[in-house]
This record gives structure tokens, sequence and C-alpha cells, in this order.
């Protein structure tokens, strides 16, 4: 992939072999970089969304005796054996116009016309959080599985608050799993295209969309290669700031 993305397009299909650094210069086109920031934005929002819902339902589950616990890890795993495409047709069934949420919303006289939530921007944004809240969840919840509650018994006992107690043992034991879930979720939500052209039609375009276009319609190797190549440094130096940050001396200190 980084051998194509300093080749040439070839007139017709494929490439030549003619070194060239035009493919990144592309990228820095007004239109292009629109894309990578509107993928960061999208992909920062759904983060932020999963982070507070799967959290909160990660550590909940946690706290559940064994049996509920199976229960609710099964409740995780039941939505993986079905195709995601599949289950995106569902969301597709539940926005659209006079669809499953307008009737529901319209019939407890909540609105009075549809709301075509359909090819929106917060269509997107709810297909990605339901993508990829389950793997925050698991982050989350391994990590606050192993919480010694030992500690919160002493604070306790100290005085300490059920907010204090939170924020001073319970978030910083915690937060290595958060911020794995955080890395599982952010990452793959800047190239997840096939959500955003089914939830979102073509008014919102994502860096995989974009090079899932050149791959295609603009026949332009070379160019989504070099797109590909650059995406792939930007999840790595995420994941290079996840592991630092994860086995920093700050974060070691505060645990």
């Amino acid at each position: 992939m980084i051998f194509l993305s300093f080749m040439t397009r070839s007139e017709t299909w494929g490439y030549i072999l003619h070194f060239t650094l035009e493919n990144y210069k592309k990228i820095f086109d007004p239109l292009y970089l629109h894309t990578f920031v509107s993928s960061f934005r999208l992909a920062a929002v759904s983060t932020l969304c999963v982070a507070v819902l799967g959290y909160t339902f990660g550590y909940y589950m946690s706290q559940l005796n064994r049996k509920w616990k199976n229960r609710m890890m099964l409740l995780l795993m039941i939505p993986f054996w079905t195709s995601s495409l599949i289950r995106l047709y569902g969301w597709i069934i539940v926005f659209r116009s006079n669809g499953v949420l307008d009737k529901l919303l319209m019939g407890l006289h909540i609105t009075s016309s549809p709301l075509k939530l359909l090819y929106t921007y917060p269509a997107v944004v709810i297909g990605m959080i339901y993508a990829l809240l389950p793997f925050m969840i698991l982050s989350v919840y391994s990590s606050a599985e192993k919480l010694d509650y030992s500690l919160i018994e002493a604070a306790h006992d100290l005085g300490a608050k059920r907010v204090q107690t939170f924020w001073t043992i319970t978030f910083p034991l915690t937060l290595p799993g958060l911020l794995s879930g955080i890395v599982l979720t952010f990452v793959p939500s800047m190239g997840l295209f096939f959500i955003a052209d089914l939830l979102g039609g073509s008014k919102i375009v994502l860096i995989g969309s974009l090079i899932q276009e050149q791959m295609t319609k603009g026949r332009n190797i070379p160019f989504a290669a070099a797109l590909s190549v650059v995406l792939m440094i930007l999840t790595s130096v995420i994941i290079g700031i996840e592991r630092k940050v994860s086995h920093s001396d700050t974060l070691e200190g505060l645990i």
C-alpha cells in the first residue's frame, strides 16, 4: 500500500511505475482536508457518547452477581451473531419517514409530523454508537470487574462520600479500560464508511467513503493508497498516545 501511494495513476485502470508525491499533495486540497476534519469530528462525537454510555453500563454490569453478569454478557454477544449490515438496515426501518420511531412518537402525541431522521447527521452518530458501544462496555467491564472493593470500603470508613470515592479511587482504577475502549471505538469510527452511506446517504463523507470512491468510481488506486497510509498513520498515533498515557508515571501515580 505504501508502495502504491507513490505511484502514478494510469489513464485507464491501475497504476504505472513512476514515482510521484502528487498523491500526498492532493490530500492537502481543501476538499479532502474537509473530509478528514469531518471524519475526525464524527469520530470524536461518537466516541464521547460511547464513552459515557459504555462506561456507565460496563461499571454497572460489573456490580451484578454472576448469574446476571452472564445474562448481560449474552445480550451483548447476540447482536454479533447477525451481520452488521442487516442490523443497520433495521435502523433504516426505524428512522425512515413514517417508520417505527415516527409512528411511536406520533402515537404518543409527542410529535405531529414525521421527523425525517434518516440520512441525517444524528442518524449516523446513532449508528456509530450502536455499532461500537459493545466494545466500550466490554473494555470497561473487564477493568471494573478487577476493582479491589476493599479500597472503596476503606474510603467510606474514612468519611469519603460516594462522588469523592468514585473520582479518587474507582475512576482511576478503571481508567485503563476506558482508554482501551476509546481506542477501540475512535479508530474504527473514522473508517466505517458503510454506516455513513446507509444512514447518512451521500450527505456525510468519511475517509473510508472517500477511499472506496477512489477505488471504484475514480479508479485512482495510488491516491486511495495515499489516503489509506495517512489514515493508518493517524490511527497509529492515537494508539501510541493511548499506550503512552496508560503507562505514564502520572497515571501510575494516580492509580
